[in-house]
């Protein structure tokens, strides 16, 4: 996670995993330049704004490309180069209304640009000189690229990376052996008056027709683990029961990695992720405590367990400021097609964070992915267990613990 505007920048520490991953993006990025001067006129971008109209002619300087995108130009460049084979192998004859073929780069423009207004595909065809259908059928064809080139970017961590996330979630407010956070967004569609009433199962709770997105983040806001596609109007432990993350864990083939003693001779605590009360106390997903009354471990639990999982809060926020068509500017979505754009949204919030584009650096950092939306809370289940691994860690916490 990029610090928040005007903070220091600290030094990141490198991992295996994240080196492979850097010597892949310079020398993806590296090719990408060197076949843009082969392919693009160098001036590319200074072209391609000149022919911008509208509002978006409107803005000036060095900061007009990052205005308009979201993203640096090494960034843009690297995205580039992963859909590059795929455009190239089967040419397109997309044109702007000029009847100019549009290179590579005008197609990614006008998709990222899709991606991050959340602007109807009128508007960015004004602006970009082109008609609507061309707008859409550039901006899909860049989301079935994107998912078959860029899933490298949205994994789960090897067991050299959980070493590093663990560390990192420790120094955050103490929590030991934890691997991620988990939270549910829901992705608005459309109004009400605009779907068919015997659609009913798509309208949430707070009568918003929702498709739900669920994330499993790490200390850098990067997402590790995502499931969408699924009604709005499903609880929060129904989504989870329905995942493959799930499913994984029940079988032991998830969070199955080294245990830690707390303390010498005590009993060792088995790997995790936390989550709200809207998710079922588990083995494997530790809740806060609820109820009127606590102990003192347990507030301090609470205060450091609400301290971590804020990260989860944050990167959806964030990806939903960043991509703002997944804050339900999307007019009349298809439903199949949905889950793809959320799912190619998810994979370009984790290429902002893998290039360190410090155009993120200057985006305000918010909690709030999902206004006007109550907590749920779900009865928790599978307490002998569950329980008695919160408690070790709540007496942990506060100093308590005995082995």
């Amino acid at each position: 996670m990029g610090p928040v505007k005007g903070g220091f920048k600290k030094k990141r520490k490198t991992t295996p995993e994240k080196v492979v991953l850097e010597a892949n993006v310079s020398a993806a990025a590296a090719s990408a330049s060197a076949a843009a001067q082969q392919e693009e006129p160098i001036d590319w971008w200074d072209g391609f704004s000149k022919r911008l109209t509208g509002r978006l002619s409107q803005a000036k300087g060095s900061d007009k490309f990052e205005s308009l995108f979201r993203i640096s130009r090494k960034t843009f460049n690297y995205i580039c180069s992963l859909v590059k084979e795929d455009f190239q192998s089967k040419p397109s004859n997309f044109r702007a209304a000029s009847g100019k073929r549009l290179t590579l780069n005008d197609q990614v423009a006008v998709a990222l640009r899709r991606l991050c207004s959340g602007e109807s595909l009128v508007t960015i065809g004004d602006s970009f000189g082109m008609n609507q259908s061309t707008v859409s059928k550039v901006t899909w064809r860049f989301v079935e690229v994107m998912e078959k080139r860029a899933l490298h970017h949205l994994q789960w961590p090897t067991e050299e990376a959980m070493i590093d996330i663990k560390s990192k979630f420790e120094k955050i407010r103490g929590l030991p052996n934890c691997c991620g956070a988990i939270d549910i967004t829901h992705i608005l569609m459309c109004s009400s008056h605009q779907v068919d009433s015997s659609d009913s199962i798509w309208c949430d709770r707070e009568k918003n027709h929702s498709m739900v997105l669920q994330a499993i983040v790490d200390p850098d806001m990067r997402f590790r683990d995502i499931f969408t596609g699924w009604p709005g109007s499903l609880k929060d432990s129904l989504v989870l029961q329905s995942s493959g993350f799930f499913k994984l864990c029940e079988k032991g083939k998830r969070l199955n990695g080294e245990t830690i003693e707390l303390l010498e001779g005590s009993e060792e605590v088995r790997e995790y992720i936390i989550g709200d009360v809207g998710f079922p106390l588990l083995p494997w997903l530790l809740t806060p405590y609820q109820g009127e009354d606590l102990s003192e471990s347990s507030l301090e639990f609470n205060k450091r367990h609400f301290a971590t999982r804020m990260v989860a809060q944050r990167a959806l926020a964030r990806l939903k400021e960043m991509w703002k068509i997944l804050q339900g500017e999307m007019w009349r979505p298809d439903k199949h097609k949905l889950p793809r754009f959320i799912l190619v949204c998810c994979l370009l919030h984790n290429i902002v964070i893998d290039l360190e584009d410090e155009v993120q650096d200057e985006m305000p950092l918010s909690h709030l992915h999902d206004p006007g939306y109550r907590q749920q809370i779900c009865p928790s289940v599978d307490m002998n267990t569950s329980s008695t691994l919160r408690d070790r860690l709540s007496l942990y916490l506060s100093g308590t613990l005995t082995s």
